[in-house]
């Protein structure tokens, strides 16, 4: 099956995004407030007090290496992304991804840990929904992922990526599997979406 490359003109969405995090980083290096006051609070109850945290800590971070790790994988996933479905699709896909994950935060982390006060911040769980995206509609697309020399089919590295991440300290799994899922659901919506158009396009002979 074969994707229309979309060639929009106006602004570049994914520059968009990545300088927006890039000055929200900067600011959060002069003031830390703001991660408190823009971060995802849970459980529910905090998260009451903060509710623009479901939108607002998708483009707060943390630390270098969790920008660089974010911006680099959003402008990779979301350029391929983006070529194939337009902008459009894509903010759908990256913004309903991150909110998904938000609220996955926090009713998790409202069920398992009601009692334990947590912030997050990170575009983790939309750029896993990218990653979800890229896992239906392209499953043979191989990336390189350090230190593997080797490439690997895209579905391959996103739900192993999940998996490891989930492993280690202090890293929001509730986000990402929120994110991933909807990336999951809107690549098969959007691939379905294409086949039927394609197919009404198509002369059959018998």
């Amino acid at each position: 099956m074969s994707y229309q490359s979309y060639r929009e003109g106006g602004v570049n969405p994914i520059f968009v995004i990545i300088g927006v995090n890039l000055l929200l980083f900067i600011a959060t290096i002069i003031s830390r407030n703001i991660i408190i006051e823009l971060g995802l609070w849970s459980p529910y109850e905090v998260f009451l007090k903060y509710p623009w945290g479901i939108v607002t800590s998708m483009f707060l971070h943390d630390g270098f290496f969790h920008i660089f790790a974010n911006m680099f994988t959003l402008y990779f996933f979301g350029s391929y992304l983006y070529r194939l479905l337009g902008s459009k699709k894509f903010l759908i896909t990256y913004f309903g991804g991150g909110i998904l994950g938000s609220i996955f935060f926090v009713l998790l982390g409202t069920l398992l840990n009601p009692d334990s006060l947590a912030l997050a911040v990170g575009a983790s769980g939309a750029v896993f929904a990218l990653g979800g995206a890229l896992s239906i509609i392209r499953p043979d697309l191989r990336v390189f992922i350090f230190p593997i020399p080797v490439p690997l089919p895209i579905w391959v590295a996103v739900i192993g990526g999940f998996f490891l991440l989930s492993l280690l300290p202090f890293v929001a799994w509730q986000a990402h599997l929120g994110g991933l899922i909807f990336g999951l659901i809107t690549g098969y919506l959007f691939k379905q979406s294409q086949l039927n158009r394609w197919r009404e396009r198509t002369n059959y002979y018998f």
